[in-house]
């Protein structure tokens, strides 16, 4: 039994890493040190390149590979046995997931299934009074924070909104043992099946550089074009804040935010958004934000490096006559 913290990821992102794993080693590793034990990462299906070096510039102890057949792409029973039998062998302190769809089915039947606590929607974690592990955790769709400390002795699996974070790799590199683990998944089926997947066409949200989304500021649904110009221009993508999506504007496709989609882009610009935290929680790691609104006081001011204050039906046209000028 290892009594480690324990990153687990799956699958790769736009670069070829697990999304989210850099963020998520940052903060098993401070747990770590709080609580005086090792950081591990158990990698689930087939092993991305890059995993290595990642793991050494973060300070892990043990590269953990689970890599079976029923684990080559997600499954939920298939995960869940195999991940029941892991923390049955290994007991981990805590079991870190970047927050997906996938880690909301996953998390609670895991959870059951050892009997550990389950947090999700989590920021920061911390030792508590008495040592007990404390999980800061967005609640009230992202209104407030809420810290939930965990029973003494009880271990927790915590779905963590990784893109809120950043990533910061270990004073010193580690060379982390690799290993393989065992587990028993013959005989085992799916009880839902896939009938036919839902297919992607063209470049993500996620995984756009530049996005320019707009909210309730642009006015009317026949506005949302001038948010579309100027990301077509910049060579971008369009976002949206929830209420427009709601009302019917884009699809949600375009969602930016807690119950959207999750952005780490170079540029952000908001058009008529008003800086409401479920949407914030959406794009807070992007480098560069910029804000356009009427309302001086606007809270999303407070999030952006650089800030125009107007209306931005006048504005978005002007800054695409600039850039498509300039090009």
């Amino acid at each position: 039994m290892s009594n480690a913290i324990v990153v687990c990821t799956w699958g790769a992102g736009r670069d070829g890493l697990p999304v989210g794993a850099a963020e998520l080693l940052t903060l098993g590793r401070k747990l770590g040190a709080a609580r005086g034990t090792s950081l591990d990462w158990l990698v689930v299906g087939p092993m991305p390149s890059g995993v290595t070096a990642l793991a050494a510039a973060h300070g892990v102890t043990a590269l953990q590979h689970l890599d079976h057949e029923p684990l080559a792409d997600f499954q939920s029973d298939a995960y869940t046995e195999a991940l029941t039998q892991y923390y049955t062998q290994q007991a981990p302190q805590a079991l870190l997931l970047a927050q997906s769809f996938d880690a909301r089915v996953l998390a609670p039947r895991l959870a059951a299934r050892v009997g550990a606590g389950v947090v999700m929607n989590a920021v920061d974690l911390a030792v508590g009074d008495g040592g007990r592990l404390a999980v800061t955790a967005s609640a009230y769709g992202g209104n407030t924070r809420a810290v939930y400390s965990v029973a003494d002795g009880r271990a927790c699996i915590v779905g963590v909104l990784a893109d809120g974070l950043t990533a910061q790799p270990a004073a010193a590199a580690t060379t982390p043992a690799t290993q393989t683990m065992a587990v028993d998944l013959g005989g085992m089926e799916e009880r839902v099946r896939i009938a036919a997947r839902a297919e992607r066409q063209g470049p993500r949200l996620e995984d756009a550089q530049i996005i320019v989304a707009g909210g309730r500021g642009l006015g009317v649904k026949e506005n949302f074009h001038l948010v579309e110009e100027l990301a077509a221009a910049l060579g971008g993508m369009a976002g949206a804040s929830r209420p427009i999506v709601d009302d019917g504007w884009t699809d949600s496709a375009h969602q930016v935010g807690l119950t959207g989609k999750m952005t780490r882009p170079t540029l952000y610009i908001a058009a008529g958004i008003s800086g409401a935290s479920q949407h914030m929680v959406g794009c807070a790691a992007a480098k560069t934000l910029v804000a356009i609104n009427r309302d001086p006081d606007a809270a999303i001011f407070r999030y952006a490096r650089y800030g125009i204050v107007g209306d931005c039906v006048e504005i978005l046209p002007e800054l695409t006559r600039i850039v498509r000028s300039t090009a």
